[in-house]
């Protein structure tokens, strides 16, 4: 990569950086309330962290400066994101919440560590692979932030990160094979914990979940 072309993308990169600490400043000013100002400042912040990331990321591989897997796997420690398996089971737990579907929203500074951690999880693991499956979203909410975070899970954005894992998992994601479900809880934080098991473990799992104290359920 040639330096003006390096300069140049440097400079975009840094132009959003004032603006991000700027909405972050207007949200700071609206935690006495969490209306739509305030969801529509924190959607903003979201998009422009996720555009900082992924262009910091590009501009990585674009001037060949480190492999994308060895990145992708720092990133994935730094996300945080985990995998834990049983014969029968497979959970994933993500960073936040799912996003509110919407066009210029884009997850793959999530999906590509996600995608490079489940492809070094696999040459380790023998994972279970499903031909007919349960699929389920658990959107878990800090516990100590206002319920009124809670949100509709129509308008939520799942379709990428459930093309990532059933490229490793499944035989297809399509209605024929795989069923979907999804459940609201309180936690420590938040976070997204992806499940994917066979028909006949769900109705143990459900219970399971139902069972945990401050669950609540769309069932």
């Amino acid at each position: 990569m040639d330096r003006n072309t390096l300069s140049s993308r440097l400079a975009r990169i840094g132009d959003e950086l004032p603006r991000l600490s700027n909405t972050l400043n207007a949200m700071a000013a609206n935690t006495g309330s969490y209306g739509k100002n305030y969801e529509e400042l924190s959607l903003d912040a979201a998009r422009r962290a996720e555009r900082i990331a992924c262009s910091l990321r590009n501009l990585i591989y674009a001037a060949d400066l480190v492999p994308k897997p060895v990145l992708m796997d720092a990133a994935a420690k730094i996300h945080g994101i985990s995998i834990k398996h049983t014969q029968d089971c497979v959970e994933i737990t993500l960073p936040g919440l799912m996003p509110k579907r919407n066009k210029r929203v884009n997850i793959t500074f999530l999906t590509d560590p996600l995608y490079t951690m489940l492809e070094a999880y696999t040459k380790e693991y023998d994972l279970p692979h499903f031909k007919e499956c349960v699929v389920c979203f658990s959107h878990v909410f800090d516990k100590n932030l206002s319920d009124r975070k809670v949100r509709d899970y129509d308008n939520l954005e799942r379709k990428q990160l459930l093309d990532t894992v059933a490229g490793f998992l499944m035989t297809d994601d399509s209605g024929l094979f795989c069923d979907a479900y999804h459940t609201t809880e309180f936690g420590e934080r938040d976070c997204t914990i992806l499940t994917v098991m066979e028909k006949s473990r769900f109705p143990g799992w459900l219970k399971e979940r139902e069972d945990r104290e401050k669950s609540i359920s769309d069932f």
